[in-house]
């Protein structure tokens, strides 16, 4: 009896962590949908309900980082980058994002510590490092006319 009673257990808990992946899934699916139609609003809410189902997914984090961006909110716009960071070390956009963060507040050294970090994961992106690298030398020029 305790063997059936283990097997139905186990059958429950199997059928239930499908249908909260499924339900994940379809939630992430929706918010992307909601914020390429630039509805950010709702999108935001969907990318927040998908991580309280996946909390590891990496790439709600970005898109509500992309969110606060538009919505010229930095600070939420980095916690969410940083949090993509520690899921997924290697994501360059987010790396690139949280330059673009530095630079705006002319930290030059952490946006040349994050320059390196970009050079060597970069494989989508790489076109963004003249870009980078020009900002980072217009920043230094400034700098050094104020000194």
């Amino acid at each position: 009896m305790k063997l059936i009673n283990k097997f139905i257990l186990i059958i429950f808990i199997s059928i239930n962590y499908c249908i909260t992946a499924s339900a994940a899934d379809n939630l992430f699916e929706k918010a992307k949908k909601k914020f390429e139609k630039k509805d950010y609003e709702k999108s935001k809410f969907l990318f927040q309900r998908n991580i309280v189902f996946n909390p590891k997914n990496a790439e709600s984090y970005l898109y509500l980082a992309k969110i606060f961006n538009t919505e010229e909110n930095q600070e939420e716009e980095e916690k969410n980058l940083d949090t993509t960071l520690l899921l997924e070390p290697n994501n360059e956009e987010a790396i690139y994002m949280l330059i673009n963060i530095q630079l705006d507040r002319s930290n030059f050294e952490k946006a040349n510590t994050l320059m390196n970090r970009f050079t060597s994961v970069c494989k989508k992106m790489c076109n963004k490092k003249t870009e980078i690298s020009k900002s980072l030398q217009d920043f230094e020029a400034n700098n050094e006319k104020t000194n």
